[in-house]
């Protein structure tokens, strides 16, 4: 690693372009929402391992005693852990010499515009590319409560993250909601019983777009709408997306979160378009606040290499640029980070499967 061949404009226009990026992914209004942060809150790790907390506090009311009387003893709330390292995740990418060339050109004719936007064009890539990362891992988790990596899709070792969902809290089906004797709004109910036994309120229920259609299209879909405009004839219409969340809001008191989101992975060179929701979950929350993005301080931030120029995005994405001349001429942009989604109170989250045999 060596300094950057442009290291002037580096030091004069990499911290603010860092700046703005990280901004533009935080604008809601300009960028894809990203559901991580709207459920998880960043939070810094001293010792790089991340936790997840699960604790039993189901209310129970006070005793009445008498005056001057003891006071009966309850059992305290009990506590589960689950923990592991925070991952690293990285990406890089490289102008060669055949871009540095035109780079070089674009210079000589005073198009300076045009070549900072070249030199500065992978910037935002390898800033979006951590967020899209932590996007899959928290749609992964909420979906499933397990994140898995293999060797396939990792550099080194297989990774797993698994944020103990507890076994009472999953339920199947009791048909496969493509059976069209199945009877979906019962099975969620069924849920929603459980939650209320438990001492406590759903408040959204997160499902991919197939799932949400075999809901909606069902018999018992059809019949909670048509109970809702009062159509208590036997002609059933098939609702809209709206119309159906709407009734279903006025009857089970809680909406329905579709997820649609994709991400794209790259191996040798080839894009793959995936869904990191796990097809046929339905996953009945009681709070938006789900847990964390637990991130922890990289060991090249406190041992920074001489001649690279670092910005860190976000607090917890270090990214640099520099020049390397092996095998051949080119300057670096890449970006590094420990961090990882990790779901809190997963005995607040209840995973409803509507694939069954």
């Amino acid at each position: 690693m060596e300094q950057s061949l442009f290291k002037n404009w580096i030091a004069e226009y990499m911290p603010q372009l860092v700046l703005r990026v990280v901004e533009k992914y935080n604008d809601e209004a300009q960028m894809p929402t990203y559901l991580f942060k709207q459920f998880l809150t960043k939070k810094f790790s001293v010792d790089g391992r991340w936790t997840s907390l699960s604790v039993n506090n189901q209310l129970v009311v006070a005793d009445v005693v008498a005056m001057d009387s003891s006071i009966p003893l309850k059992a305290r709330a009990s506590l589960g852990k689950a923990t592991g390292d925070i991952p690293k995740m990285a990406m890089e990418f490289q102008i060669r010499e055949q871009e540095l060339t035109e780079l070089d050109t674009l210079i000589a004719l005073g198009q300076n515009d045009q070549a900072l936007q070249k030199l500065f064009s992978d910037i935002p890539m390898v800033i979006g590319g951590q967020y899209e990362r932590l996007e899959a891992q928290f749609l992964e988790l909420a979906s499933s409560g397990v994140c898995e990596y293999d060797q396939t899709e990792t550099v080194g070792t297989a990774v797993r993250i698994d944020v103990g969902f507890l076994a009472e809290n999953k339920f199947d089906a009791s048909l496969a909601w493509s059976n069209p004797l199945a009877t979906p709004i019962t099975d969620i109910q069924t849920v929603v019983d459980k939650v209320q036994t438990d001492g406590k309120v759903v408040t959204k229920a997160m499902m991919d777009r197939a799932t949400f259609n075999k809901l909606k299209n069902s018999e018992e879909g059809k019949s909670l709408y048509a109970s809702f405009i009062g159509n208590f004839g036997n002609a059933l219409t098939t609702p809209s997306q709206n119309q159906f969340i709407s009734a279903f809001r006025d009857d089970l008191g809680f909406d329905i979160v579709i997820i649609e989101r994709s991400v794209v992975l790259q191996r040798d060179g080839v894009n793959t378009t995936v869904k990191p929701w796990k097809a046929g979950s339905v996953t009945l929350i009681t709070s938006d606040n789900l847990g964390s993005y637990v991130w922890a301080t990289l060991a090249e931030k406190n041992n920074p290499v001489a001649g690279v120029s670092y910005e860190t995005a976000d607090d917890f994405i270090l990214v640099s640029k520099f020049r390397m001349n092996r095998p051949s001429l080119m300057e670096v942009t890449n970006s590094q980070s420990r961090v990882c989604a990790v779901l809190d109170n997963v005995d607040s989250i209840y995973l409803l499967n509507t694939i069954v045999a």
